[in-house]
């Protein structure tokens, strides 16, 4: 689920300009945090709550480097495997000095795709050594040109919970460098303001809104089609997510979360239930 990974985790170009600097200017989420989804899929009149994701950071040390070690898994329920079966999970490591990816793996199982990726990041060449394997194929192993702040798919996503949104306006965009499927790509977030989300699980939140712009793979469209809520405070909590896909779309929504590194400041109201 790549496409979680867009959940959700995908983002760059240009608009406000990239960050000065690779690292992030807030790190909006705390070791041990932990954050699950329900998915829902559409297809016509009809909604099925048909998957859930889980997403979690930890410390972790990887050669001798001390990391942030995220950890990004989603999945069909058994009972819609046969429509279209999801068992992915994605990891990556992370520099916690610099927030610079180290590693990252994926494991993706959707449908008929049963793929494999290593991706190992030296910042000193500006290069990425990149090991995929495709189905029963031989692995296709490759050297990356990348820039200064190429970034995996999973670690994307907490790089974008941390931009800092005071000082945009409408429209303005975010840029970042993704390493995805073995190929770099100039992706963005595009900031559509402030508003109130309302869950019956978590209850009313002030939020921001942004839009990634996505890469098409074998689930989601390419496009800015993906519109993602995040609470308007400095854990950037992804509260809810909706986003056509190849046949039907999908929602989101945040089901339970746990060790969120600062106070729940957006929450404005308690849940209903």
């Amino acid at each position: 689920m790549r496409k979680l990974s867009a959940l959700i985790f995908t983002i760059y170009r240009i608009g406000l300009s990239a960050q000065a600097s690779c690292e992030p200017p807030l790190r909006a989420f705390e070791p041990g945090e932990s954050l699950s989804f329900n998915v829902t899929y559409n297809w016509g009149l009809v909604w099925l709550e048909s998957a859930h994701a889980k997403f979690s950071a930890k410390r972790d040390v990887l050669n001798g480097k001390p990391c942030f070690h995220f950890k990004g898994e989603g999945s069909t329920y058994s009972g819609y495997d046969w429509f279209f079966r999801v068992r992915d999970l994605f990891e990556s490591w992370v520099d916690t000095a610099t927030m610079r990816p180290v590693k990252f793996t994926a494991s993706i199982s959707e449908g008929s795709k049963h793929d494999k990726h290593t991706y190992l990041f030296d910042d000193r060449q500006n290069k990425a050594y990149t090991v995929i394997t495709r189905g029963r194929k031989s692995p296709e192993v490759d050297t990356i040109q990348q820039g200064k702040c190429t970034i995996d798919v999973l670690s994307a996503i907490y790089h974008a919970r941390s931009f800092d949104f005071s000082r945009c306006r409408v429209n303005d965009t975010i840029g970042m460098s993704l390493l995805i499927d073995g190929k770099v790509y100039s992706i963005y977030v595009r900031y559509l303001g402030r508003e109130q989300y309302r869950s019956e699980r978590s209850g009313t939140w002030r939020c921001v809104k942004f839009s990634p712009l996505l890469v098409e793979g074998s689930i989601f469209k390419k496009g800015e089609g993906m519109k993602v809520w995040v609470s308007d405070d400095r854990n950037r909590l992804p509260l809810y997510i909706e986003t056509p896909i190849i046949v039907g779309s999908i929602k989101v929504s945040l089901d339970s979360y746990s060790a969120l590194r600062f106070p729940e400041d957006a929450r404005i109201g308690e849940a209903s239930r």
